[in-house]
């Protein structure tokens, strides 16, 4: 390699994948000092693991995961990564990972209000296209994008520079993303106004009331959309409907209750919103292959006999 050529790629993501490896010796999710910035770590073939992603952006510097939401499935590996433009209940994998070769990743998450502010800063402000678009895009690696990143985390290193430089740095890591063709609809979410806009500002309510009864008609009328707008443009960010969106929040948070506080079943049902404990266990069984009871008692064992009561 000459003086002055750009590194290849797959040196860089060593170099990224070597940065991790050194701040996270065990298997997790590890905040770091940097403002969003998580590094994660996982020596084994990871079973399905059902979570919400935040607005974020994930990178994989060393093995390869799969990312479902609803039907639809989203794989990436160091030589494409991932965003999620609203808060999505998604049930998520790591397929190549050993105690040799962990599974080496980060996450950065961040706002709408910050896509905004580099829309603005770059000029691009406009609502190009009615559709919304899905909220979860698996994209190709950009040598741009991957250097800012690194640049992020060597911050790591030089705890001192953290204050002055990382938020300038997030801003180029968001321009870098939002001026990927392939994320043209994440800069919809941003822009006030736009279908994306009110459908993330139906999320964000969902997501705090997922308890409470769902009424689309209600939700409509506060985002000023018709009920069936509403519901078109919701399925196409979410891959799914408001109701089967709600479902997997509640069941995801009653599957929580159910391993981390040893609530019974039905206490866990009523808990997350459900009037019939049999509803539950079937809703519960369909999402999780296994009736709570005997869920939570695999678990357990899987986390050699733990128990939290």
């Amino acid at each position: 390699m000459q003086m002055g050529e750009p590194r290849p790629r797959t040196e860089r993501s060593k170099e990224l994948a070597g940065i991790i490896g050194r701040f996270v010796r065990e298997d997790g999710t590890h905040e770091m000092e940097i403002p969003g910035l998580s590094l994660i770590r996982t020596s084994q073939i990871s079973e399905r693991v059902h979570s919400v992603y935040e607005p974020s952006l994930c990178i994989v510097a060393q093995g390869s995961k799969v990312v479902m939401l609803g039907e639809e499935s989203y794989r990436y590996n160091p030589s494409s990564y991932l965003t999620a433009s609203v808060h999505l209940p998604i049930t998520g994998q790591v397929l190549e990972a050993s105690p040799e070769a962990p599974y080496l990743s980060l996450q950065l998450r961040f706002n709408m209000g910050q896509v905004l502010e580099v829309l603005r800063s770059s000029g691009e402000t406009k609502r190009r296209k009615p559709s919304p678009g899905r909220g979860l895009v698996v994209s190709r690696m950009n040598d741009a994008l991957l250097d800012a990143v690194l640049r992020l985390v060597r911050l790591l290193d030089a705890p001192q520079d953290i204050p002055v430089l990382a938020e300038s740095i997030i801003r180029e890591v968001i321009y870098r993303v939002v001026q990927d063709e392939q994320n043209a609809a994440i800069k919809q979410f941003a822009l006030i106004g736009s279908h994306a806009q009110r459908i993330s500002k139906v999320v964000e309510r969902l997501n705090r009331e997922f308890t409470q009864p769902l009424r689309v008609e209600e939700l409509a009328e506060e985002v000023r959309m018709s009920a069936s707008s509403l519901y078109q443009y919701f399925k196409e960010v979410t891959g799914m409907s408001p109701i089967q969106y709600q479902k997997q929040l509640r069941l995801q948070e009653a599957r929580r209750l159910l391993i981390t506080e040893g609530m019974e079943a039905a206490e866990a049902a009523f808990q997350v919103g459900y009037e019939s404990p049999s509803h539950f266990s079937r809703e519960y069984a369909r999402k999780f292959g296994l009736p709570p009871g005997r869920d939570i008692r695999q678990l357990r064992k899987a986390l050699g006999g733990w128990n939290p009561t």
